[in-house]
């Protein structure tokens, strides 16, 4: 049997089975991002503690845009916009605005077999650099050994806007040496100065990737949408619904954790318009990003 906790005090979601098998902490005041994650047995997410939310963006819904907006400027329909350079460092927009909104519950069941949980922001005031209103929908399934979350995103405003989708989980490994990633790609981004995309080049197929003393924050142009990250322990299989899909994946300065992005975009999306998508008012657009353990 599955059940959902609401802590009032901390504004955070537990949702765990009876079997101790999975185990979810979701805290609703960071944007409503997955925090603590157990499937099938297997802690693949954890705190990132001494590391902060606010320097990791631990699995954060990022939109308007995923990654990084150069001097956090850009054009659309003839106008330009300016958006807070919140990444002081290399000053541009980071990881766009709703990772640290608040969002409410609006629907969970338990049952037998499963948890579901959808939770929801409204945003009504425009911000500096994105004068649209919009509506974010976030619904997560927990089962035994997966994982599934949809992120719905609805225009409220009464113009189009441009935007792009990831989500910012970091996964750890008993043994990152021992790890590796597996995907389908035969070409990866160029990142030049404070990590701006520049181009894309031509690379052979990466087939798999042996995280054995890397040191990441490189973005590849998949071919598939699957992408497996097999660990000493457990093998975790990706999968998303979306067609543009791009993969991010950065080392922190922590032992044997990596973030593992699914993006619809990439850096300097809003201006070099790579995976870039709009979204007429009115409008909505869902996306689903699934994990599965499958050893």
């Amino acid at each position: 049997m599955y059940t959902i906790k609401h802590h009032q005090d901390q504004n955070i979601l537990e949702i765990k089975n009876s079997e101790n098998s999975v185990y979810g902490k979701i805290h609703l005041d960071a944007g409503a991002s997955l925090q603590e994650l157990t499937i099938g047995g297997h802690a693949i997410i954890q705190d990132l503690s001494p590391l902060t939310y606010e320097s990791t963006y631990a699995s954060a819904i990022l939109f308007p845009f995923a990654n990084r907006i150069k001097d956090g400027t850009y054009e659309f329909n003839g106008k330009s916009y300016q958006l807070k350079k919140n990444q002081e460092e290399e000053q541009n927009a980071l990881h766009g605005l709703v990772y640290n909104k608040t969002f409410k519950v609006i629907q969970q069941e338990a049952t037998n077999s499963e948890a579901k949980v959808a939770l929801e922001y409204i945003e009504n005031n425009t911000s500096q650099g994105f004068p649209f209103t919009y509506k974010i929908k976030v619904d997560y399934t927990f089962k035994k050994n997966a994982v599934n979350l949809g992120v719905t995103i609805t225009n409220t405003s009464t113009k189009p806007f441009p935007f792009t989708l990831g989500w910012h989980p970091y996964f750890i490994s008993e043994n990152l040496n021992e790890s590796e990633l597996n995907f389908d790609s035969h070409q990866k981004l160029v990142l030049g100065e404070r990590n701006i995309t520049t181009g894309i080049e031509a690379i052979e197929n990466t087939g798999t990737l042996h995280l054995k003393d890397q040191q990441l924050d490189d973005c590849w142009i998949l071919n598939s949408d699957k992408v497996t990250f097999k660990t000493p322990k457990y093998n975790l299989e990706f999968s998303t619904s979306g067609t543009n899909n791009y993969l991010q994946a950065y080392t922190p300065p922590k032992p044997n954790v990596i973030a593992i992005e699914p993006t619809t975009g990439v850096s300097d999306s809003f201006n070099n318009s790579i995976g870039l998508e709009i979204l007429k008012a009115n409008g909505s657009h869902t996306i689903n990003w699934g994990l599965k353990i499958t050893n």
